[in-house]
């Protein structure tokens, strides 16, 4: 059985490595992904353009612009002097927010009446937007809150006599809430998910267009022997790009590794037993090489919507989060993130390593039953 095993292993890597290309797309591909999903895909809002709209001039004015531009998320682009300007601003995209200070700010700030700024934003991406809203809401409310402090201590006169609430915040495993740290991990599934399903959807299926099928069905090698002689090569490529990407992540993006090494390999052998197992039941399932593709990335786009990648899973309606369950991508971030970032072991994580165990098993059981070592 292994004499006839090892066999089909050694075919299997001459044909995968005999194009050149092909090496290209297994270990370089997956490098450039990593470094570009890893600048990309980030929710930080940083630099924010933004054009100051000024028509008050007064001190307190520009003390409040200080404290926009001095925050370090607001980058002032121009100080702008007409409704037109700001109008053409924000509808070309040059800027992302203008800030409006009226007349008689001061005024109404010397006056003990509330005074009001206007926030203007592009709100076409609204996650962005969003977040922009909080950071200003934060900076005026910082900005009201030592005004406030100021008069009491001037009328007081006796500024240690009226309490005062401060919050002392830490956040755990992301001390700088970095989300290249919670998206990095996520990458690297993804792209291990589509580099294994891409190779093995067009395992059985590159057999019967080149010919070579016939000559499988008259040798003496069962059924099980050559799935397993077709799946190796690509677990194999698989671990090797987990590996790689890993790496990148750690070292370049500096995405910190909190848990075990050996916990992290050994899930990824059972995520690869769900993808690997999926794509042999797309290969099953496919008569073309171009039929096989489509297949896959027909599965591969809603796996990845809905996993939790980009989109919280309880945010989604109830009966999609029901669906969600048979996802192995879902299970799989839940566990590199608890790797990368808690450092959660085992007794934590041995519930999401279950499913991907039971759902791999159980797709490669169903594949081989589907896979018939005849034609058609």
């Amino acid at each position: 059985m292994f004499e006839r095993i090892k066999h089909i292993l050694i075919k299997e890597f001459i044909q995968i490595f005999r194009d050149p290309r092909m090496k290209a797309v297994i270990f370089i591909m997956p490098l450039i992904q990593v470094m570009v999903f890893g600048y990309a895909v980030t929710t930080d809002v940083k630099d924010i353009s933004t054009a100051i709209y000024d028509l008050d001039q007064s001190a307190q004015s520009r003390s409040l612009i200080r404290e926009f531009t001095y925050s370090g998320y607001f980058d002032l682009k121009r100080n702008i002097t007409t409704d037109k300007e700001q109008e053409s601003l924000i509808d070309k995209s040059f800027v992302n927010a203008v800030i409006r200070i009226n007349r008689g700010f001061a005024q109404d700030l010397g006056a003990n009446r509330t005074a009001q700024v206007q926030l203007i934003v592009d709100g076409t991406d609204s996650n962005t937007a969003s977040i922009i809203l909080n950071y200003a809401n934060q900076i005026v409310e910082k900005y009201s809150l030592g005004i406030l402090d100021k008069r009491a201590k001037t009328l007081l006169h006796r500024p240690n006599d009226f309490p005062k609430i401060e919050l002392k915040t830490r956040a755990w495993f992301n001390d700088n809430l970095e989300s290249r740290n919670f998206y990095v991990p996520g990458v690297i599934a993804l792209i291990v998910m589509l580099i294994t399903l891409l190779l093995t959807s067009m395992a059985i299926v590159r057999e019967k267009e080149i010919g070579t099928i016939e000559q499988l069905i008259v040798s003496p090698i069962r059924s099980y022997e050559l799935i397993i002689g077709k799946l190796l090569p690509f677990a194999v490529i698989g671990l090797v790009d987990a590996v790689l990407v890993t790496l990148v992540g750690v070292l370049w993006f500096k995405v910190p590794i909190q848990g075990n090494i050996l916990l992290l390999f050994g899930s990824t052998c059972l995520y690869l037993l769900t993808t690997l197992g999926i794509g042999l039941f797309i290969s099953t399932l496919a008569s073309t090489q171009q039929e096989a593709m489509m297949s896959t990335f027909f599965f591969y786009f809603p796996a990845v919507l809905l996993s939790g990648f980009m989109f919280p899973i309880a945010n989604m309606p109830k009966i999609i989060q029901y669906v969600t369950y048979l996802n192995p991508l879902r299970y799989f971030l839940v566990i590199l993130r608890g790797i990368f970032l808690k450092g959660s072991g085992f007794n934590i994580l041995w519930p999401q390593m279950l499913a991907l165990l039971i759902m791999g098993v159980g797709i490669l059981i169903l594949s081989s039953m589907r896979f018939q070592k005849r034609l058609g």
